[in-house]
């Protein structure tokens, strides 16, 4: 899988380690990532590339236009997986 606009990943490594983030923009060995919280639009992360995992999932555009839309996209990804925040 390739990291595209829109694809969605989890961070594997870092202070947001297992959170889930949408990718802006990918270059040769890192990726802008944002969550609509944290990492919102106007202030993005970029993150090396092995330290991100791939989903199946990759959102339209029009859901990755503003941080609010972007928190509703990524909300039934939280509290998934053994070592998820909410205990899932």
């Amino acid at each position: 899988m390739e990291f595209e606009r829109g694809r969605v990943v989890r961070s594997r490594a870092g202070r947001d380690g297992n959170g889930f983030f949408v990718v802006l923009r990918s270059e040769e060995q890192s990726a802008v990532i944002c969550d609509g919280r944290r990492r919102s639009l106007e202030h993005p992360k970029k993150k090396n590339l092995r330290h991100l995992s791939v989903t199946g999932t990759v959102l339209p555009e029009d859901q990755i236009k503003t941080n609010r839309e972007i928190r509703r996209a990524l909300a039934p990804f939280e509290g998934v997986g053994p070592l998820s925040r909410r205990g899932g």
